[in-house]
């Protein structure tokens, strides 16, 4: 309200009320105006960001929150995939998107922490340029090998490894979970393992098939969709999971360390004004707990949540650390 209808208001009623109940009046006309101004969200088209390549594990599971988010907000919401560098192309982009909430990044660690660490010039900054929202889930990587490795579990293969001499796996990334812990395997079995990065761990396991990998690292789901073309070996993470009952853990086939839940989270661009920042995420968890998206969770091998905002954070802070010791003792860095 500018200044002159200030006045206005204050002077029309001053016959019939006191001057403090025309000043209390005036007030609140004056804040009005700046109510109104609060733009409606979402007021265009959403965009999800997923860390990977299209038609990977997050890339899928993003399009399934789209659908609901669409219904939910009345608005398209669009998947685009920017894969490549490790997470920090995607990352990038929903740094530097407007600060209101209609882009969106569901990523892993790898971006936010395992990067943070191993990258010491990233393009955006891993805490200031990012609004958690929600910890939608909680899973780790598998160890996958051909069905016609002669082996049927990690002592197996150690001993196998050793007769072999060097051998390689694949991964989807530099710093990934997936890379972090096949360093760690090596470093503890007293392997010669050499690793191979790819964008996306489809392009990984089509050279383990084709002969050109000798073993590879997958996410639960992707591991059971190859059914008897795989064995998997072990999983990380704190305990086994309902997709693969019968697959133990790497803590209870005698390796220590790899007790590390990965997580599957979803964030939007720093600096959001908190009323988006919580509709979004009370957006987010709200469809992480229908019946459906649960079940494609836990069809990917993962854990739901639909974690709170400060609850995804006080996440990041506690892994930080966690994380950065197994980085160092894997002995992993960028170079």
């Amino acid at each position: 309200m500018t200044a002159s209808r200030l006045r206005a208001a204050t002077g029309a009623c001053r016959a019939t009320l006191s001057r403090r109940h025309c000043l209390a009046l005036a007030v609140g006309l004056a804040a009005v105006p700046s109510l109104r101004a609060q733009p409606a969200f979402p007021s265009r088209p959403l965009r999800i960001v997923p860390f990977g390549t299209p038609g990977g594990p997050v890339d899928i599971l993003a399009r399934a929150y789209a659908e609901k988010l669409q219904q939910r907000f009345g608005q398209p919401v669009i998947v685009e995939a920017k894969p490549g560098a490790s997470g920090i192309l995607a990352a990038d982009a929903v740094a530097k998107a407007p600060a209101d909430g209609h882009t969106v990044f569901v990523t892993l660690p790898l971006t936010h922490i395992h990067n943070a660490i191993l990258q010491p010039k990233l393009p955006y900054d891993p805490v200031k340029d990012f609004e958690p929202l929600s910890e939608l889930a909680t899973g780790g990587p598998v160890m996958l090998v051909p069905a016609s490795m002669p082996v049927s579990n990690l002592k197996e293969f150690v001993a196998y490894a050793k007769t072999r001499g060097r051998m390689t796996y694949g991964t989807w990334g530099t710093g990934s979970s997936a890379h972090l812990f096949g360093e760690a395997f090596k470093r503890q079995a007293g392997l010669q393992l050499d690793h191979v990065p790819y964008k996306g761990e489809s392009a990984a396991h089509l050279d383990m098939f084709g002969g050109q990998l000798d073993f590879a690292w997958a996410n639960p789901g992707t591991a059971k969709s190859h059914g008897a073309k795989v064995k998997v070996l072990g999983i990380t993470g704190t305990k086994r999971i309902g997709l693969m009952p019968d697959v133990a853990t790497f803590t209870e086939q005698g390796f220590s360390g790899f007790d590390l839940d990965s997580w599957l989270g979803v964030y939007t661009t720093g600096r959001t004004p908190k009323p988006v920042v919580d509709q979004l995420a009370r957006a987010w968890a709200e469809i992480t707990r229908m019946p459906d998206i649960r079940q494609r969770l836990l069809d990917a091998g993962m854990e739901p949540w639909g974690s709170t905002a400060e609850e995804f954070a006080r996440t990041q802070r506690n892994d930080y650390p966690r994380w950065e010791a197994l980085i160092k003792g894997a002995g992993v860095t960028t170079e």
